[in-house]
């Protein structure tokens, strides 16, 4: 068998291996909830997240505590409604100090790729600060700016750049990112 019919074997052989988990991105696909990211302390679950009655786990922190905050056009100041999701996460992530945390900076599609960058970084800045001044260790978190590069909500109005406009906070194992 000459080097083309291997390679073309291999690489139909990786593409059906890529293929034998249709549940990896968590209930629903890449859309559902396991689209969050972040991993369980266990793998408890169908999507890896854990029980979402278990106050521990990630499935617990993304749907009752919240892992996003949104904010206002072209701000990157914290409303007293992100500010009580974070003093959430505050308390959630000091109780469980397993975790380090990612903090996703992120805008709607208005406005150029580099200020939209710039401005998620900011938010993404803001969530960190405030979570260390409710005692997070700073050396448990780290920011990506991803501007408008990854929206949740694909359309050109306002209920999408509200929804786009946002920080999302990841949980992952092991403190010190």
């Amino acid at each position: 068998m000459t080097l083309l019919p291997k390679a073309i074997l291999l690489v139909a052989v990786l593409g059906l291996a890529a293929c034998n988990n249709p549940n990896r991105f968590g209930a629903g696909g890449a859309d559902g909830a396991g689209a969050a990211g972040g991993f369980g302390a266990g793998g408890i679950g169908t999507s890896g997240l854990g029980d979402p009655n278990d106050p521990r786990s990630v499935a617990y922190f993304n749907q009752t505590v919240g892992d996003r905050v949104l904010f206002a056009v072209d701000q990157h100041t914290l409303s007293p409604e992100a500010r009580m999701v974070l003093q959430g996460q505050a308390q959630w992530l000091n109780a469980n100090a397993q975790y380090a945390i990612i903090i996703e900076g992120h805008a709607d599609e208005q406005g150029t790729r580099e200020y939209n960058v710039a401005l998620s970084g900011r938010r993404a800045n803001a969530v960190r600060d405030f979570l260390i001044s409710q005692g997070v260790a700073g050396s448990r978190m780290q920011t990506i700016p991803y501007g408008k590069e990854r929206p949740i909500a694909v359309c050109s109005d306002e209920t999408c750049y509200a929804q786009n406009r946002r920080a999302v906070t990841v949980l992952s194992m092991g403190a010190g990112v």
